[in-house]
């Protein structure tokens, strides 16, 4: 199992979830929303100045649904411009439903 965090521009959210909704067996999606400072020390340019609103989206899903969903999310999030966000992967050791105690992936 691994837990794909991505980070995103707010007007993209309805663009993502969209394609996101065809994605068969994905189990469900964390929303929030955040502020966060980025720079570009690469090229040189320092956005750490002012804070940016961006949305967090968070799912844990079975390893075989990881590229799908990675590939929709970076298609559908990108503008080619600064700020389009990130996405990160993560292994998830447990997950523990919490109402019937299964765990595994069945508990997704």
């Amino acid at each position: 199992m691994k837990e794909v965090k991505a980070i995103i521009q707010p007007f993209m959210l309805t663009q993502v979830l969209e394609a996101l909704r065809e994605i068969p067996a994905l189990p469900g999606i964390t929303i929030s929303p955040l502020h966060g400072l980025g720079g570009t020390p690469a090229t040189g340019q320092d956005d750490l100045i002012e804070p940016a609103a961006q949305v967090k989206l968070e799912m844990v899903v079975p390893d075989g649904l990881v590229g799908r969903l990675v590939q929709t999310i970076e298609a559908k999030a990108r503008t080619g411009n600064s700020g389009d966000g990130k996405i990160f992967v993560l292994p998830v050791e447990e997950v523990i439903k919490i109402r019937t105690g299964q765990r595994g992936e069945g508990a997704i």
